[in-house]
């Protein structure tokens, strides 16, 4: 492990890193658009970075000879810390100028402790593979077997670094890039608990201002006071490494009294790997592996079990209502979504009663 060269750190960006093609260029943004009195936190999660980290005396690196998994990497990395505040930032995103003197003074503005705050999200244009035979530039995804424009098929292709947020119509492919930058501030979860982005919400008048209550988010890029993540019992590891991190998030935010809002006065730009192939996730991800983080999550938020949550699932679920995929339909069982919101209203109503009872009860 090497550890930055200064102390009484403002904001810790920790980065859980496992295989990432871009963390150095990651770390040297964040790096470059800092302002406040911020490190950087790489936990290696089972093997080196190539290229590796730059070296800067505001850059620590823990490196784990054996994956512990993307939740475990970020608890770690938040225990070293000593900052007044934590940031996760995946190893594949750009950031804002002075993204953290932004988030620093939302924090103060709002004057409360318990406040989680999502950064705008873009989406990240990496970079473009070029053609060795004729120069034509291919928007990034899995390495190209053929060129679209000459067609040539000797294997060639070169990563052209692009690094700045996606146009609509994204650099490459004949295009210098065109349309407004590929912007998202709002998001939910399904009655299964599962992801979704909430375009319609951010159309609603509650969600008009800079610092907007946002019911959940992708968990690529958040910030919170350091104290408050072990308030929270930082990242449940029950789940697994990866898949349901929003999720918790979220709810544990929101279940505890807190707020989690999107704070659109900063951004920052993620990667998107979706295409599979050398375009995929870094970790391995079984389907078994998801599920069961889908499932733990619903064990623990269905059933309100989490220990420090003072609101049932159900509060939340009005707070945003109608929620698409919970009040109205949204895709695929509408019987199931209908089932699963009268379960978890009944729930709701007896974690109410009971917390009633025992607040009355004699101590």
């Amino acid at each position: 492990m090497s550890t930055a060269q200064h102390s009484n750190w403002d904001l810790s960006v920790i980065i859980p890193a496992r295989n990432e093609m871009f963390l150095a260029r990651t770390v040297q943004d964040v790096l470059e658009h800092s302002r406040a009195h911020t490190e950087v936190i790489v936990v290696l999660d089972g093997a080196w970075a190539d290229p590796p980290v730059p070296h800067d005396l505001r850059v620590s690196v823990i490196y784990v000879p054996t994956s512990i998994g993307q939740r475990a990497a970020t608890n770690l990395a938040a225990r070293v810390s000593t900052a007044t505040y934590v940031m996760k930032l995946d190893a594949h995103c750009a950031v804002d100028e002075g993204f953290d003197e932004k988030l620093i003074a939302a924090d103060l503005e709002l004057g409360r402790t318990d406040v989680t705050q999502i950064p705008a999200q873009y989406n990240l244009h990496a970079f473009n593979w070029k053609c060795g035979q004729c120069g034509f530039e291919i928007y990034q995804g899995p390495t190209p077997k053929l060129c679209s424009k000459c067609q040539h098929v000797d294997g060639t292709f070169t990563r052209e670094m692009v690094w700045e947020r996606r146009h609509r119509t994204p650099k490459g492919n004949g295009s210098e890039g065109t349309g407004s930058f590929v912007r998202t501030e709002f998001w939910r979860f399904d009655h299964t608990l599962h992801f979704q982005y909430d375009g319609a919400y951010g159309k609603r008048p509650e969600a008009q201002g800079e610092l907007a209550d946002v019911m959940s988010s992708i968990g690529a890029g958040w910030f919170m006071r350091r104290s408050r993540f072990f308030e929270l019992d930082g990242f449940d590891e029950s789940h697994g490494s990866w898949g349901q991190y929003g999720t918790e998030l979220a709810c544990k935010s929101w279940l505890s009294g807190g707020r989690h809002i999107v704070n659109k006065r900063t951004w920052y730009a993620h990667l998107f790997r979706t295409q599979g192939g050398d375009f995929g996730f870094p970790y391995h991800l079984a389907g078994s592996a998801v599920n069961h983080a889908r499932k733990h999550s619903q064990d623990l938020w269905y059933h309100n079990t989490w220990p420090k949550q003072i609101h049932p699932l159900s509060w939340l679920l009005e707070k945003f209502a109608p929620i698409s995929g919970w009040h109205v339909p949204d895709k695929g069982n509408d019987t199931a979504r209908e089932a699963m919101l009268e379960t978890v209203r009944q729930r709701g109503a007896e974690f109410s009663s009971a917390r009633q009872s025992e607040t009355q009860s004699p101590k």
